[in-house]
């Protein structure tokens, strides 16, 4: 079966069966289910290439992440691929590990070139002239995780959120508070572990309590990153009596390695995470919670806003986090003396 054989069955142009097999507009109702009706009594399928050829788009959606396989990113795909596919379009990954792949692919000399309708960038750095320049070229790109002035940007207020988190653990009379986030030196140098440190910082700076940088350790976003920055920081002199790690999985490293020390959580050590992990919930862990798969298919729809020419505006869109207190998080116990 062809399209002229429906076009002839149903009575109209080819030009309305591609129209009305595709959902596009100026169509009138009777006319889409008709077409529709006879398309299926005559077991016509459109051919996908054929439909993308013939819409001039390639109904695939390019995402790069810094890197593939992680929990963080995985669910970011699964939200976007979601949305993505109720709209027909197919998702190509890409992994943006180096300061040399982020810039030809923001250049389209790398990757995507040619291959896709639109990006998302997650978790990717992007200066202010490469999103105007993004911009001024009429790219459809949205950005998760780095907002600027040009693009359109899916974010949590990762500052505020550390804060609360580490507030969190000052208030339970812990006033040596260590932290484990990311190393200094990475690839790509992106925003968050910068923001949540920050945040650690600023509530230690609010209570009145000073900073120490052997406190600080790097956990590189790994369960067994945040086993040895945990091990790392218990050896110390004076170790604290709480830590925040910037992620759950650094988080379940640091509770393995506290417990694998003889250490009660969270008797003799309180810990906190940020993601809400799966499995932060199985196994008790305070944490801030963001909307990770969210923040995915946010991004899916304000990209796909873009090529419908739906969205006139640069649209900002912050996505709310919370605390949820667990069993790893408990009031420090002060000795008794006698």
């Amino acid at each position: 079966m062809t399209i002229e054989d429906v076009a002839t069955d149903a009575g109209v142009s080819v030009a309305t069966v591609s129209r009305a097999l595709r959902d596009l507009p100026n169509v009138a109702p009777s006319t889409r289910e008709r077409v529709r009706r006879v398309a299926e009594d005559l077991g016509y399928r459109a051919h996908p290439h054929a439909s993308r050829l013939a819409a001039g788009r390639t109904m695939t959606i390019g995402m790069a992440v810094p890197v593939l396989g992680t929990w963080f990113f995985s669910q970011v795909i699964a939200g976007a691929e979601a949305v993505l596919s109720e709209r027909g379009y197919d998702l190509l990954l890409m992994s943006c590990d180096s300061e040399e792949r982020r810039r030809r692919l923001l250049a389209d000399d790398d990757g995507f070139a040619g291959r896709v309708d639109g990006m998302i960038l997650a978790d990717l750095p992007v200066a202010e002239h490469e999103a105007e320049q993004l911009a001024r070229d009429a790219r459809a790109v949205v950005t998760i995780g780095h907002r600027t002035g040009a693009l359109p940007s899916i974010t949590i207020d990762n500052r505020s959120a550390a804060a609360m988190a580490t507030r969190h653990l000052l208030h339970l009379g812990h006033t040596e508070v260590g932290l484990i986030w990311a190393p200094s030196e990475t690839a790509l140098r992106f925003d968050v572990p910068a923001q949540r440190r920050a945040g650690y910082l600023q509530a230690l700076e609010e209570f009145g309590l000073r900073a120490r940088p052997e406190r600080e350790v790097g956990g590189n976003f790994t369960i067994d990153g945040g086993a040895e920055a945990m091990s790392e920081l218990l050896a110390a002199g004076q170790p604290p009596t709480a830590v925040f790690a910037i992620s759950d999985e650094m988080g379940f490293g640091a509770l393995r390695m506290a417990r694998d020390l003889g250490l009660r959580v969270p008797q003799d050590i309180s810990i906190v995470g940020f993601d809400d992990h799966e499995v932060s919930e199985v196994i008790g862990l305070t944490t801030m919670r963001q909307p990770v798969v969210d923040f995915g298919a946010l991004a899916a729809r304000a990209l796909l806003s873009q090529l419908d020419g739906t969205s006139t505006t640069i649209d900002h869109v912050l996505s709310p986090t919370r605390l949820v207190v667990r069993t790893t998080s408990a009031r420090l116990e002060v000795p008794e003396h006698g």
